[in-house]
């Protein structure tokens, strides 16, 4: 049986799924790949359109009634989390515009929830760019600030822009819990025997992935948009840990906070009690 999925050219995604895209774990279900941005995917999944997807934890509440939640193959972490950036460092946000990638992304809601917390003069005003487009927004004064997730954490001093603060460092510090980023969920429909084989199959293809880090080199350069091969290593070796084989217990305790604490400021629905149980 050959299952569509769907996740990210980011090197993360492609370390963790090179063994099982390629064949090379033992008895796994085949996989049919589409490449396509985490906001990309989102909207994929709120539209059923694969079997597998690479997700924000932040679109599961208006997913979960089709996909289950897997236990392993994402991305949480610690040290990890997006940064607002800004021209002059000590910029004060209130009544500015900040780009955003997405409303329906994790590092938004890890936003709303820092802005909740630490800005009392006002919300900013948010507008939505495609990630490559941030940046050079915030430089060109396009915008007044830019939350800004993954490689940009080691390439935004290139542009000459600050860091005014680091969302992941907020949620570090006021829960205690790792940082969740991106998920993997599949179709509730494919049953509990294939749900658990997906699981088995990723666990496996990250733990190849880690037994042989060069066997995924060339998959992983081939896909990461031109990204200096030094950026993708640093970006394997913070997004994929040992959440990434199993959330544990951690892991569902970090998903679950977030969802919550979302949920209490009106940005996304509650959860079912049960939503995030597998399979």
């Amino acid at each position: 049986m050959s299952l569509r999925i769907a996740y990210s050219p980011c090197p993360n995604d492609t370390f963790v799924f090179h063994a099982w895209a390629h064949g090379l774990v033992p008895g796994a279900p085949e996989l049919d790949v589409t490449f396509a941005d985490i906001d990309i995917t989102n909207g994929m999944a709120e539209r059923g359109e694969f079997d597998v997807l690479k997700v924000s934890y932040a679109v599961l509440p208006y997913v979960l009634d089709e996909y289950a939640l897997l236990p392993c193959g994402g991305a949480l972490g610690r040290g990890c989390g997006p940064l607002v950036l800004t021209r002059e460092p000590g910029a004060d946000l209130a009544g500015k515009t900040v780009a955003v990638p997405s409303e329906r992304s994790t590092a938004y809601l890890l936003f709303r929830l820092w802005a909740a917390d630490t800005l009392r003069d006002g919300a900013p005003n948010i507008v939505v760019l495609p990630f490559h487009e941030i940046m050079p927004a915030v430089r060109d004064g396009k915008v007044d600030a830019g939350l800004v997730i993954h490689e940009a954490r080691f390439t935004y001093q290139e542009y000459g822009l600050h860091c005014l603060a680091d969302m992941g460092e907020h949620w570090e510090r006021t829960t205690g819990l790792p940082i969740p980023l991106g998920a993997i969920i599949a179709k509730r429909s494919l049953g509990e025997s294939v749900l658990k084989s997906l699981a088995d199959a990723a666990r496996s293809s990250v733990r190849m992935a880690w037994d042989d880090p060069q066997a995924s080199r060339d998959y992983v350069l081939a896909h990461a948009q031109e990204m200096d091969p030094a950026v993708a290593d640093q970006h394997i070796g913070l997004y994929v840990n040992e959440f990434t084989a199993d959330l544990g217990e951690n892991g569902y305790a970090a998903v679950r906070g977030l969802l919550t604490r979302a949920a209490a400021e009106g940005l996304v629905p509650p959860l079912g009690r049960d939503a995030l149980r597998f399979p």
